[in-house]
């Protein structure tokens, strides 16, 4: 049963044997498939899950953390493009928008949300609520991890915590992750 390949709503064990894992539910106390895959049985922790082998979109869920880009901002919200899901790479998300409030920017207080993005910076996030897909930077690794100049649209440099643009030297500020510039996600 191991490593066989499962469709949605085959059945992949038993909620009395086993923890329901990825791509998984439980109704009436059976764990059932909800995408096709391989099966995988963690013995260790007792946990049934499946290994999804379609080109579907990932899931999206709470704690997850996301990549995207600002393609608006409000006054106390930012909007974002996303772009994929952290280890769902190679599945992009198409037509998903999620919003990040001023709230949820730093873990401390933030007066101007021009200070902290700007249209077209690719950022990294977590989300905060699937339902209403709101996100959050608040964590040191999460914010801006490219940013471009505001005036003449260069790729900005991180030096000494500011970002410089190297074409026309202007200096601009953004909530970076700690991956700035690194191309990490």
């Amino acid at each position: 049963m191991e490593n066989s390949f499962v469709l949605p709503g085959d059945v992949v064990g038993s909620a009395e044997e086993f923890i329901p894992g990825d791509c998984t539910y439980v109704k009436g106390g059976v764990i059932y498939a909800t995408t096709a895959g391989l099966l995988n049985i963690d013995e260790k922790n007792k946990q049934a899950s499946v290994i999804p082998k379609t080109n579907a979109p990932a899931k999206l869920c709470q704690g997850d953390i996301v990549v995207g880009e600002v393609i608006d901002m409000k006054e106390s919200l930012v909007i974002v493009s996303l772009a994929f899901k952290k280890g769902y790479e190679d599945r992009p998300i198409s037509d998903e928008e999620a919003t990040i409030h001023i709230s949820n920017v730093r873990n401390s207080y933030v007066k101007d949300l021009r200070q902290m993005f700007s249209v077209r910076d690719i950022l990294k996030a977590k989300i905060v609520d699937e339902k209403q897909l709101r996100l959050s930077t608040g964590d040191e690794d999460l914010g801006v991890i490219k940013a471009y100049c505001n005036r003449c649209l260069t790729g900005l440099v991180k030096k000494d915590g500011k970002l410089v643009c190297p074409s026309c030297a202007n200096t601009e500020t953004r909530k970076m992750s700690s991956y700035y510039g690194l191309g990490v996600v």
